[in-house]
């Protein structure tokens, strides 16, 4: 179980709204977010209704000041809660789209995939175990997104995405 509490000012003050599950819409619970602390579990946060938009990764801990650590604006919008998962993580990382053309498969987390795996694109993935973050650039930094288990057949299929994969790790809660 998880819980993430939004506060409409820095440090932890002012009007919040406390969350334990999935909420597609947070609009009607809080203007503008400006602080957040995670009691427990893993969040996706996103800055427009429906886990749309740029989206953030959030883990147990203390965020006084969101906004200046993530880049993001002050619109929360959507967050949906990551579960745990227990037992193996298993990714297959395709060369082009619809699972065509070379694959690789991670059991781990990579922090180069250029320098693991020699290609410059992925352009479609299959996760067969685990939930997992993959970034834009190397060292996991940059923009990032949220895989579940499932088939992706196009990097395209969430929103903003390209096929330039730098690093991969998986969400385990510590």
């Amino acid at each position: 179980m998880g819980k993430i509490i939004f506060y409409e000012d820095r440090n932890f003050r002012g009007h919040h709204y406390e969350c334990m599950s999935d909420c597609a819409d947070l609009h009607s619970m809080f203007d503008h977010c400006r602080s957040i602390r995670v009691e427990s579990g893993m969040f996706m946060i996103y800055d427009r209704p429906g886990f749309m938009g740029n989206q953030y990764f959030m883990r147990t801990g203390e965020y006084s000041d969101y906004m200046g650590m993530t880049g993001m604006n002050d619109c929360v919008r959507s967050c949906l809660m990551i579960p745990s998962h227990r037992g193996s993580f298993r990714m297959q990382l395709y060369e082009h789209f619809d699972m065509g053309g070379e694959m690789m498969e991670l059991t781990d987390d990579c922090p180069n995939l250029m320098g693991r795996f020699h290609l410059a694109n992925f352009n479609s993935c299959n996760i067969l175990d685990g939930h997992w973050l993959v970034y834009e650039q190397p060292n996991y930094r940059g923009r990032h997104y949220y895989l579940r288990p499932g088939q992706y057949k196009s990097f395209s299929e969430w929103e903003g995405a390209n096929s330039r994969i730098g690093s991969i790790r998986r969400l385990m809660d510590l």
